[in-house]
């Protein structure tokens, strides 16, 4: 998969589909911080799974789920690099990038690594269809954005550019795509890699 790291720390991917080649990922707006930006803690690990967020501007920060403040929650949590570690959930709406750094207080480090984020609160940028995320999947619309490449687009028409291909199904290998699909799409995914699109 072909990722492409935004300075503000959302995980967006490239694509480059074709009717004789497939490509890699997607793309999606950027709206977190960046992760050489300050971070602060409220649980004993920094954005373990199934702990909150904040967003920020100029940081961001770890709260309780139940605070006003929390507006994404950690639904997967790796160590190392985004290229080098497991993939995010395939509904993931966007990946937080967290460099190595020293815990508030100097009671030890934070280690370099990715967390997986929902928000809280609709809309879901990851879900199918929905137009955003760091992965393409099984539902999702994308549109030609030159040179071969292509970048999701709500189905629904609602976002600035109109989707030409909806992807259908996801297989092993482009023999197993239905007759109708226009497009092969690289997924990323290890057990159903290649993505069957057609035209909407």
């Amino acid at each position: 998969m072909c990722w492409a790291l935004a300075s503000v720390l959302v995980l967006t991917g490239c694509q480059i589909l074709s009717s004789e080649e497939a490509g890699h990922g997607s793309s999606t707006p950027a709206r977190t911080p960046s992760s050489l930006l300050p971070v602060s803690g409220f649980g004993t690990i920094f954005l373990a799974v199934d702990e909150c967020s904040s967003f920020g501007t100029t940081s961001f920060t770890e709260v309780p789920c139940t605070g006003e403040r929390a507006a994404a929650r950690v639904i997967a949590r790796h160590e190392g690099k985004v290229g080098e570690g497991p993939l995010c959930p395939p509904t993931t709406d966007f990946v937080l990038h967290i460099g190595e750094q020293p815990a508030e207080g100097g009671a030890g480090s934070i280690p370099q690594g990715y967390a997986c984020m929902r928000t809280l609160q609709p809309p879901h940028p990851g879900d199918p269809g929905a137009g955003g995320g760091p992965r393409t999947i099984v539902g999702d619309c994308v549109y030609g954005a030159g040179s071969g490449q292509v970048r999701e687009t709500p189905c629904d028409g609602s976002g600035t550019r109109k989707p030409q291909y909806k992807v259908v199904k996801a297989v092993d290998t482009r023999a197993q795509c239905p007759a109708s699909t226009a497009l092969y799409v690289q997924l990323g995914d290890d057990t159903h890699p290649v993505g069957c699109a057609r035209p909407v």
